[in-house]
C-alpha cells in the first residue's frame, strides 16, 4: 500500500517540497563544475555545547547549546559564520542504502547532517525563512572492516534512547572528531530533507566518508520510530529519495 505520509505525498500539505531547490540530489563527477574560487571550510566547536541526545521518532539527534557563537563553522561557499544546532543521521534498514545523497551512482549506509545557522539573522526560526539562513555539512557514513572509534561516543547512549522521546545528557562532545582526513566539498543550494522542506540550505558534503561498522549500522537499526508503550517499528530508512537537480550547479572544491 502506499505510504500516506511517505515523501511522495509531502508537497500536498507542503507544496515547497516539489519547489526546483529541493534536497537531497545525485551529484555525478559529469554536471559537477570545480570553482578554484571556493576556500577551505573550518570547524571550531567547544566541546562544551553539547547538551543532549534524543531519539525523536525520526533520527537520533545531538543538541548542542546556540545561544552564542561558541561553534561554528565559516570559510568554504559561506558568507560568514554558522552557528552549530544539531546533527543528527539517516540511514537504510541494511547496509547497502541510507545515505541522501548519491554520488555516481553509489549510495553510502548512512548520511551525518551537522546543521548550522546564519546568527545575522535574529534566530534559528527566522534563519530557516532565508536563502542563506542554514548551512549543512553532510558525511557519508561507508561500511567497512575498521570502522573510525570516534562513532563509539554516540553510539553508546544508544540505549538510553530506544524509543521515541526519551533523550539522554551527552556533556563534552566536539563533533569535528568525526571528520574524514580529506576537507573537499562539493556544494549546492538546496532544501531541508524533510518536511516541510524550506529551500534555505547550503549543502557542504564531503567527499571522503568516514567508516563505520556494520555492528555500528545495526546499533542504529535498535532504535524505534514508537514510543515506549506502543507497538514496536524499527527507526530504518529514514532517507528521502533525491530530488530532480533542474538548473542548479553543483560546484567541487577539488579537481
Amino acid at each position: 500500500a502506499p505510504d500516506l505520509w511517505g515523501p511522495d505525498q509531502w508537497h500536498k500539505n507542503y507544496p515547497i517540497a516539489k519547489g526546483h531547490h529541493q534536497s537531497p540530489i545525485e551529484i555525478n563527477n559529469k554536471e559537477v563544475h570545480y570553482d578554484r574560487s571556493l576556500l577551505p571550510w573550518f570547524a571550531s566547536y567547544d566541546p562544551g555545547a553539547a547538551k543532549t541526545i534524543l531519539n525523536n521518532g525520526k533520527t537520533c539527534r545531538v543538541v548542542f547549546d546556540d545561544s552564542f557563537d561558541r561553534s561554528v563553522l565559516r570559510g568554504g561557499p559561506l558568507p560568514g559564520v554558522y552557528r552549530l544546532r544539531q546533527l543528527h543521521f539517516h540511514w537504510g534498514s541494511s547496509d547497502d542504502h541510507g545515505s541522501e545523497h548519491v554520488v555516481n551512482g553509489v549510495r553510502y549506509a548512512g548520511e551525518l547532517h551537522l546543521l548550522h545557522w546564519n546568527p545575522k539573522y535574529s534566530n534559528y526560526l527566522d534563519a530557516v525563512r532565508r536563502t542563506d539562513g542554514i548551512a549543512v555539512l553532510a558525511i557519508f557514513l561507508q561500511v567497512r572492516r575498521t570502522p573510525k572509534p570516534e562513532m563509539k561516543r554516540i553510539l553508546e547512549e544508544i540505549n538510553a534512547i530506544k524509543t521515541k522521546g526519551k533523550e539522554a545528557p551527552f556533556p563534552n562532545f566536539d563533533p569535528s572528531i568525526l571528520f574524514p582526513k580529506s576537507h573537499d566539498y562539493w556544494t549546492y543550494h538546496g532544501s531541508f530533507t524533510t518536511p516541510p522542506c524550506e529551500e534555505c540550505i547550503t549543502w557542504i558534503v564531503l567527499r571522503e566518508p568516514i567508516i563505520v561498522s556494520s555492528d555500528q549500522m545495526a546499533k542504529l537499526r535498535s532504535l524505534s520510530k514508537n514510543a515506549e508503550n506502543e507497538p514496536e517499528l524499527p527507526l530504518v530508512d529514514n532517507w528521502r529519495p533525491t530530488q530532480p537537480r533542474h538548473y542548479r550547479m553543483v560546484s567541487a572544491s577539488f579537481l
